[in-house]
């Protein structure tokens, strides 16, 4: 359960960014989504391949 204290004077809206913030890194939706349909492991590997390829290309780029 994600608990956000609202300081006094704090703006709702910024409240619920720090929520919004806070549930992203929590890694719930991405999960859920996932789970919406089978991934065979091999398939899996793959993409967590292509994503280590792509982010050592960033890096490449930026130093």
């Amino acid at each position: 359960m994600i608990i956000i204290n609202v300081k006094e004077g704090e703006s709702l809206d910024k409240a619920l960014k720090r929520f919004k913030k806070k549930f992203e890194k929590t890694g719930v939706l991405r999960e859920l989504r996932s789970r919406q349909a089978f991934e065979k492991k091999s398939v899996a590997r793959r993409n967590v391949v292509k994503k280590a390829i792509y982010k050592q290309g960033l890096n490449q780029e930026t130093v």
